[in-house]
């Protein structure tokens, strides 16, 4: 107790003294001291620890108060010199606004990146600077922030244009040059430096303190007190799970606290868990450390002394003072800069900036995110210090690397990161190149932190354990620092840029020659490899460098002199690495065709080879550069290109890519998926720019600097085929080689695969410098071959184009020159279509289509070809001339050797293939040669023109037989052989076409022999034969469609002539199909009228043959006519509870088990909704399966327990036939047969009878309560009342159903009742037929609400599923009193009549007001048999029907009146005569009400007014009540609802037995309605009309989703700004939006969980029972994505209703396109909902794809 005391007096002692305290007096006390530091420090030691740290809270809005006046306000009060306000705001008007805007991004806040202006895709700008810049009409990118970096809007360097927005635009009279400390005075700045060097002093050296228990000298407090705190620090090994679980454990609190506490330390990085003496806290530490170091090191946790806490939290509030003091003024930042960067006593390093840096890893979260934020606003923010900074940061760069990859946090809250803002600018890159050698410390502290050799040197990556792994992912972030160097090439070199340039260019040799030949395969011969070798983290590492070598190359472009010794420096490093090799290479000597050459034997299937030649690479990159940019030609002397050994160029590409085709002939099966998956990768669009593509390169590099006969036999002997085609006989090969099958198919997939290699080498010239092509034809290409397979969407372009270091494909540049767009519809997306001139591009040996691909665009190629009517041959595309240095390759095609292999082809394509060639074989074959032939066209072409004769003569070369002894046949002759073979039909096109083009050649030659320059006849005499062909094809197809035609005619003759014979059949199928499409073929109505009523005495009835419905089970497919005395036939039925009508979303939720919901309040707040999918069975069918759902999901529980999409123990099943959820069946019954007699009571003598009723039911009803209750007062002389005449109170009448009908009547009403209640069944309470009429009313009115959105007549458009749904659900309506207690029904019915017929035997009944009148109407209608059945007096049913419609209609007219006139009348109207009575009788009407309610009603002199808000509001009611009696009494409605148009007032009130001046009812029956209406107005609740209750109006508007804005960086914005409710002013990591009434949680997190029903679930969850009962649609903003979520278990993701640019959606922000809302689609979703599908669709959705179903939605 007395500790508690103490506690209690000590801040008032404090208080007096802080009242008394003066800033100003201390402030003024400190300028005369001499040694300020320790003044400082003593002032701060004083009251530091009498402010911060004093309990177990911390109390943040206390704590910051008195900060500010006791320890800020001396130093703001030094640091001005007068009243802080006025000396801050002084500095604020001198200061220059700076053009740099500096926005430090929140977590998830929107920024942009102009992809056209942007120097690098890390330029960006916050939502202000962008919706006020120039970039806002370009290409943009739009992101969500991670936290941390700035907004680049104002720095020049970082925009090619448009730098700055309005805001930030520099003045032009401003002469930014000058020192802006120019304005202070020398005593202020002296002053400023003294409190800034101290206070950044005392905060450097408390946040890196690492003694828990004293402070830095000169802060000891003068007296100490005992309390310690139990620190505990955030890791990123351990999960909140394990955190929570452990602090329960050791602090023993709750779940909640615990979830807390883990919260803060996630976001702060550290958080006390205990506050107490030192034994106290030790204790905790010892349970946490014991606790979490079993699987991993254990959490980080220290006992710290109150004041060592305390001084930390001060230094936090230090550095963000300093932050905020400096915002005032330039100068104030500029005094901090060089305060933080000044040299100390201890030289290098020293610095106050140096010591928080290299100290970093220490630190907590907290602090170092706010001393990351001080530095941006400081160091970055002053151009002079920012490169100060740069070069202190490049000095440490190698300890704060091997720092962060100890360090045990993620990148972002690691002082690393702020590389991104220091590397990026281009002059501080250089600056640091040049100076600081940045490019060879970056890449040698890369290659030191992979330490993993083999014996050659080579980077090993064996077995990765998890430790490894997270340390290569820490290392690859200094790729991205090396990336950041790079990214702006340099304009103009400088020597020492070259050499610096050169010295890094070396090293990255050197990480390149680690690389080369790392991870070598073997093939596995006789078993299967047993451990599949580690493969990805070499890949990973490729990848990652694959734009660091593309910008190598790059930079080697842009100077001649770097690019040559780059070139040499590189083919050194591969002379030496090759050097290194010597596996299984003897030489030997290969001869072929009268060619020999030396080489050496090697066998890729024997031998160890190795995907990774990154050295051969870049030496092939840096090659072709030569020849692009011509320096091979000017500067031959310099360039070793005479050293060149192209047989060792070639070797090692030639092996990756022999291995290649070897694993595709089936022959490395047994080496595993790491092979196969390597070998993916290598033509994957992620690598193959720097890895297939240039192995490519470096073959035709060296295949143009050989003889091509010598490079063909080479390629034999690595295809391992030299044997096949050396030999004399090798034409004869099906003779020969009978070995076994499987090698003869690896044979010829080799041959095939050796085959597309030399059509690649050849053919692929669309690379700058090998072909004369510019980049834009090479990207024109890629997309027209894509486009060439199917048309596409933009996003898959993208993906299958390489993207550079700036994440830019160039696609947009080119792509509307060979593509169409075609916009999308409501689902599906954009696409590109080829456009038809550019067809001629495609090639189908296209190097970048895989098997598949190929396979697909060939198909698609044929199919287009066909369909225009033309050839379908798919000759070789022409293409660009390759460039000198390359020009020799075209002599490939016209060697000796190749002409061999040729030859040897199509004579084994003479016999039909018995497995010893190929088809695609023979293709391949056939495309080479026509190859040839365009070739030598183009070459021909050319000549013509240049002056040098052709030496390309193909033509000639395969014309010549082959030499004597063994006179081959020559290619020619064995093509004109060939031409007629019937196993070659599929080649004869292409076979026709080669023969053709040389015809057309040898004319051309001896014409141009003949007569020089003229071509052109050659091209006409092709064209005339085209000509004739196309004519000739064309004339054929006319043919055959006139046919078709012809043949069409006939058969629709047939059958037309066939329906007239059989007319009768046709017409009876149609009426057993569908009841109600059988009544409207006009049959004369067997009643008096003819005209079409649905309700009252003259209704339409329906005769015998009409009553008859019979429909098939689907389970068992019998036929089964529908008989009250029958077998039940059901429809599966969804019952839900809804909101979507509601006009209160307000409303608490009832307590289900007092509620009575016998009246439905106007405000519809919650209804319940049936809908049904329309699928017919047998009750006991349906039993039968719903019994063996039931036993399926018991045995399925027991051996998993994961969700189905439906939960059978609440009742769910899916439809048998399709799939749609359901919960439970409605029971279909027949029209109910009513006899109309003649005679029937008008309204006022029937209310008389019926009254009579009532007071009997009333009196006997109580009899026998209290003969019950055993107590009757006899006294009472109510109790007797006689009953009228032939109402027999003690009958009971025969209930009219079989038992199974009557079984599955209690089962519908039961679910009806515990789903709309949500209680548990029970099929005696009273409200259970209550809950059936609801639901009737309900699911009425909202498709009446959905037919006036979507603009559909009332009639004729439903789909049969809700016709059906609605027809049963009426008429079981009808139906389900004879299943309950009929005194239930009948007190039911005596309160809801009560309501209409004021009664003072009936309490409580409710004021018309509070009424919904279409659910009192069904209420009426439904619960009156009930009474009925006691009369045998002759009343009939419609008469009481039609009664009860004129008496609802007057009472909603008043309630219209009461509630729903505008508020400013408009001008009055003119209107004819025809509706003059209308209006003076409602004006008589309302008159009246005035007069009965006094100054409630606003006079309204319109009569015209008062009938047009009549009239709108009261028709959603009657179009409500025309389907209810529609479906309730089969009358078919009239043709003039069936249409939208202007008759349908008239046309309802005719069919409802209305008249159509609607008042004609009350004033026809004066006597009878005014009574009621005093009745009605004499309500308390009217009477109070006054008050200030917000009346529903009608009619009720339809509910629809919020609305959205159009453009999406709106929302996020939104979202950005949205903090979580629960864990003050803390960032939302899932904002998510509820479409239905815009309220934004935050989803997905641990602090808005809320218990619901005994269960913890997230906010939307939650959120979903308050708004939607239980259904909720959200729009997840950051990851732009839908989610529908139903109840705890459901839900499913949606696709959103933005969309790009190119009709795509963005789920997950990922391309960054800029998005804008789609009306169709989100008018969709809104359909969704209105229908009540969400549920359904989730179902669906959840079916489809059952890894939704293992999400936990409740915590969503």
């Amino acid at each position: 107790m007395a500790a508690a005391e103490t506690d209690r007096d000590a801040p008032s002692a404090l208080c007096s003294e802080f009242l008394n305290f003066s800033a100003k007096d201390t402030a003024a006390k400190w300028l005369q001291v001499s040694n300020l530091p320790k003044e400082v420090y003593q002032h701060l030691a004083c009251y530091v620890p009498k402010i911060y740290c004093l309990g177990p809270n911390l109390n943040p809005q206390n704590e910051d108060l008195l900060a500010q006046l006791l320890l800020q306000g001396p130093l703001e009060w030094y640091l001005c010199g007068e009243e802080p306000s006025v000396g801050l705001s002084k500095l604020e008007q001198n200061n220059q606004p700076s053009q740099l805007c500096g926005h430090v991004f929140k977590v998830g806040e929107p920024t942009y990146s102009c992809r056209e202006c942007a120097a690098d895709p890390t330029c960006v700008l916050c939502m202000q600077c962008f919706l006020g810049s120039v970039h806002k009409e370009h290409r943009y990118r739009m992101t969500t922030s991670g936290g941390g970096g700035f907004c680049d809007c104002g720095d020049t360097e970082a925009w090619k244009k448009g730098p700055y927005c309005q805001k930030h635009e520099p003045n032009i009279s401003d002469s930014s040059q000058k020192d802006p400390l120019a304005n202070l005075s020398a005593e202020m700045i002296a002053r400023t430096y003294n409190v800034f060097s101290i206070i950044l002093k005392y905060a450097v050296d408390m946040l890196t303190w690492d003694k828990e228990d004293e402070l830095p000298e000169g802060l000891e407090p003068p007296a100490r007190g005992d309390m310690y705190y139990c620190m505990l620090f955030n890791d990123e090994v351990h999960t909140y799970e394990q955190v929570i679980y452990t602090l329960q454990k050791a602090v023993n609190c709750t779940q909640k606290e615990a979830v807390s506490f883990a919260t803060t330390v996630d976001r702060d990085g550290r958080k006390s868990v205990r506050f107490g003496d030192f034994q106290f806290c030790e204790q905790a530490k010892s349970v946490i450390v014991r606790n979490t170091s079993r699987q991993t090191k254990p959490l980080r946790v220290q006992v710290m002394h109150s004041s060592v806490v305390a001084h930390q939290c001060f230094a936090l509030k230090a550095l963000n003072w300093l932050g905020q003091t400096i915002r005032y003024s330039d100068a104030l930042r500029r005094i901090l800069c060089q305060v933080g960067l000044q040299r100390g006593p201890e030289g290098e390093n020293s610095s106050l900036v140096d010591k928080l840096m290299l100290c970093d890893s220490k630190m907590w979260k907290g602090a170092r995110n706010v001393y990351h934020q001080l530095f941006m606003s400081s160091l970055l923010m002053d151009p002079k210090y920012k490169k100060l900074f740069a070069i202190q940061f490049a000095r440490s760069y190698q300890r704060l690397q091997t720092d962060f990859m100890e360090d045990d946090h993620e990148r972002v809250v690691s002082v690393t990161s702020l590389s991104v803002q220091l590397f990026t600018a281009p002059t501080v890159a250089r600056m640091l190149i040049t100076d600081e050698n940045l490019m060879t410390t970056i890449i040698r502290t890369f290659v030191d932190h992979l330490r993993h050799r083999d014996l050659q040197g080579r980077f090993q990556f064996e077995r990765y354990t998890a430790q490894q792994a997270f340390k290569f992912r820490r290392v690859q972030s200094l790729i991205g620092d090396l990336k950041y160097v790079l990214i702006s090439r340099p304009t103009e070199w400088t020597d020492q840029l070259r050499e610096k340039y050169l010295e890094g260019f070396d090293a990255f040799l050197e990480l390149l020659k680690c690389m080369q030949g790392m991870d070598p395969v073997v093939r596995q011969v006789g078993q299967h490899i047993e451990m599949e070798p580690e493969w990805e983290a070499a890949f990973t590492l490729q990848m990652k460098l694959t734009h660091i070598i593309s910008m190598m190359q790059e930079w080697c472009a842009s100077d001649e002199r770097v690019l040559i010794e780059a070139y040499k420096k590189s083919l050194s490093a591969l002379t030496h690495c090759h050097s290194g090799f010597t596996d299984g290479e003897q030489p030997i000597t290969l001869s072929m065709c009268g060619h020999s050459v030396d080489t050496i034997r090697y066998c890729v299937s024997q031998e160890k080879v190795s995907i990774h030649l990154p050295v051969s690479r870049l030496l092939a990159g840096l090659h072709a550069l030569l020849s692009k940019i011509e320096v091979a030609y000017r500067f031959p002397e310099q360039l070793p290109l005479s050293e060149l050994s192209p047989p060792m160029l070639i070797e090692h590409p030639l092996r990756c890519l022999v291995l290649c085709a070897q694993v595709h002939a089936g022959m490395w099966r047994r080496n595993g998926f790491s092979l196969v998956n390597q070998i993916y990768y290598y033509h994957n669009v992620k690598c193959r720019v720097e890895m297939f593509d240039k192995d490519l390169i470096m073959l035709q590099a060296g295949a143009s600097m050989m003889d091509p006969n010598h490079f063909l036999m080479i390629m034999l002997s690595r295809f391992e085929l030299y044997h096949i085609f050396s030999s004399a006989d090798c034409r004869k090969r099906y003779s020969r080689e009978n070995a076994n099958k499987d090698v003869v198919q690896q044979n010829n997939t080799l041959i095939e695969e050796m085959l597309h290699l030399i059509i690649m080498i050849v053919g692929e010239r669309y690379t700058a410098g090998v072909g004369q092509v510019e980049i834009t034809d090479e990207i024109r290409r890629e997309i027209v071959h894509q486009l060439c397979i199917r048309p596409m969407a933009h996003s898959e372009l993208v993906k299958a184009l390489p993207e550079n270091e700036n994440k830019e494909t160039g696609m947009e540049r080119v792509i509307d020159s060979v593509a169409l767009f075609k916009k999308p519809g409501v689902t599906g997306r954009g696409l590109y279509k080829l456009r038809p001139e550019c067809a001629k591009m495609f090639n189908l040996y296209f190097h970048h289509y895989s098997r598949a691909d190929q396979s697909k665009a060939e198909e698609a190629q044929r199919k287009i070809k066909r369909q225009n009517g033309e050839d379908s041959v798919l000759p070789p595309p022409v293409l660009p001339r390759f460039c000198p240095l390359f020009a020799s390759l075209v002599n490939i095609l016209q060697c000796d050797v190749l002409l061999g292999i040729l030859g040897a082809v199509l004579q084994w394509a003479m016999e039909p293939s018995g497995g010893h060639w190929s088809e695609s074989m023979l293709q391949r074959v056939l495309h080479l040669i026509g190859m040839g032939l365009v070739e030598e066209q183009q070459h021909l072409i050319s000549s013509a023109e240049d002056y040098n004769d052709t030496n390309f003569n193909f033509t000639l070369k395969i014309s010549r037989p082959g030499e004597a002894p063994a006179n081959t046949a020559s290619i020619l002759a064995l093509l004109e052989t060939l031409q007629n073979a019937p196993h070659l039909e599929v080649h004869k096109d292409m076979i026709r076409w080669i023969l053709k083009t040389v015809a057309y050649i040898k004319t051309t030659r001896e014409c141009t022999a003949s007569s020089p320059p003229s071509d052109s006849s050659g091209h006409s005499q092709e064209e005339t034969v085209r000509d004739k062909e196309k004519a000739e094809r064309k004339r054929k197809a006319e043919m055959a469609r006139l046919r078709r035609e012809k043949i069409m005619a006939q058969m629709s003759e047939m059958q037309r002539h066939f329906i007239n014979e059989n007319k009768e059949l046709f017409q009876q199928s149609l009426e057993d199909l569908d009841p109600s499409t059988s009544s409207t073929l006009e049959h004369s109505p067997s009643s008096c009228d003819s005209a079409l009523v649905c309700v009252g005495p003259r209704r339409w009835r329906a005769g015998g043959s009409d009553r008859r419905q019979v429909v098939t089970c689907i389970l068992c497919q019998e036929e089964q006519e529908i008989r009250s005395d029958g077998k039940a036939m059901v429809l599966a039925a969804f019952v839900q509870r809804s909101t979507v009508m509601s006009k209160n979303r307000k409303r608490p939720p009832h307590n289900p088990d007092k509620y009575d919901p016998l009246f439905m309040h106007p405000d519809l707040s919650f209804g319940t909704h049936t809908g049904s999918c329309g699928h017919i069975m047998h009750s006991h069918c349906w039993q039968r399966y719903f019994e063996a759902v039931q036993a399926k999901e018991q045995r399925r529980q027991q051996r998993l327990r994961v969700h189905t999409s439906y939960d059978v123990e609440n009742g769910e099943f899916l439809c048998p036939l399709c799939e749609c959820l359901s919960n439970t069946v409605i029971p279909l019954l027949p029209l109910t047969k009513t006899c109309c007699s003649s005679e029937q009571p008008d309204l006022s003598q029937w209310l008389n009878i019926t009254s009579h009723q009532m007071k009997a039911l009333i009196s006997a009803h109580r009899k026998s309560k209290a003969s019950s209750a055993e107590a009757a007062d006899e006294t009472d002389g109510v109790n007797d009342c006689p009953p009228p005449d032939g109402f027999r109170l003690d009958h009971t009448p025969k209930n009219p159903y079989s038992s199974t009908i009557k079984e599955m009547l209690t089962t519908f009403g039961t679910a009806t009742y515990k789903v709309g209640l949500k209680v548990h069944p029970n099929e005696q309470d009273p409200r259970v037929p209550i809950m059936c009429w609801g639901s009737c009313a309900y699911t009425i009115q909202s498709i009446e609400r959905l037919l006036v959105d979507e603009e559909k007549p009332l009639f004729g458009s439903l789909p049969c599923r809700q016709d059906d749904c609605l027809s049963s659900l009426t008429r079981f309506g009808s139906a389900c009193w004879t299943v309950s207690s009929h005194t239930t029904v009948q007190n039911h019915f005596i309160r809801l009549l009560a309501a209409l017929v004021p009664d003072p035997r009936v309490e409580n009944s409710p004021c018309i007001l509070d009424v919904d009148m279409f659910h009192l109407l069904v209420s009426l209608v439904l619960s009156h048999p009930a009474v009925l059945c006691l009369d045998s007096s002759g009343l009939s049913a419609d008469a009481a029907q039609l009664h009860f419609l004129h008496l609802i209609t007057v009472a909603h007219v008043v309630q219209i009146l009461l509630t729903s006139l505008p508020e400013e009348v408009r001008m009055e109207q003119e209107t004819g005569g025809a509706e003059r009575e209308e209006e003076e009788s409602v004006c008589l009407l309302y008159n009246t009400l005035r007069s009965l309610l006094g100054r409630g009603l606003r006079e309204v002199s319109s009569g015209w007014h008062l009938w047009l808000c009549v009239k709108a509001g009261i028709l959603p009611y009657l179009r409500a009540a025309a389907l209810f009696f529609h479906y309730l009494n089969g009358a078919p409605a009239p043709p003039e609802l069936h249409a939208l148009g202007a008759g349908e007032w008239e046309a309802l009130c005719g069919y409802l037995c209305l008249p159509s001046n609607l008042l004609q009812l009350y004033f026809n029956n004066l006597d009878i309605m005014e009574p009621l209406l005093h009745g009605w107005c004499s309500h308390p609740a009217l009477q109070a009309l006054q008050s200030s209750v917000t009346l529903i109006r009608f009619p009720r508007e339809s509910n629809h989703l919020i609305d959205l804005p159009g453009d999406y960086s709106a929302l996020i914005n939104q979202a950005s700004s949205f903090t979580c409710p629960k864990s003050g002013g803390d960032k939302s990591r899932v904002p998510t939006l509820c479409l239905v009434c815009g309220a934004m949680l935050c989803s997905q997190s641990y602090c808005c969980q809320t218990e619901l029903e005994g269960e913890d679930v997230g906010a939307c969850t939650a959120h979903t029972f308050t708004c939607g009962a239980g259904v909720g649609i959200f729009l997840r903003v950051r990851e732009s994505q839908v989610l529908f979520l139903a109840g705890k278990t459901k839900g499913c993701f949606y696709a959103p209703p933005y969309l790009d640019d190119y009709g795509e959606t963005d789920q997950g922000l990922r391309r960054g396109n800029p998005l804008h809302l789609c009306h169709e689609r989100y008018r969709k979703i809104q359909k969704l909902w209105r229908q009540h599908s969400i549920t359904e669709e989730i179902g669906h959705a959840q079916e489809a794809n059952q890894t939704l179903v293992g999400i936990d939605w409740q915590h969503l």
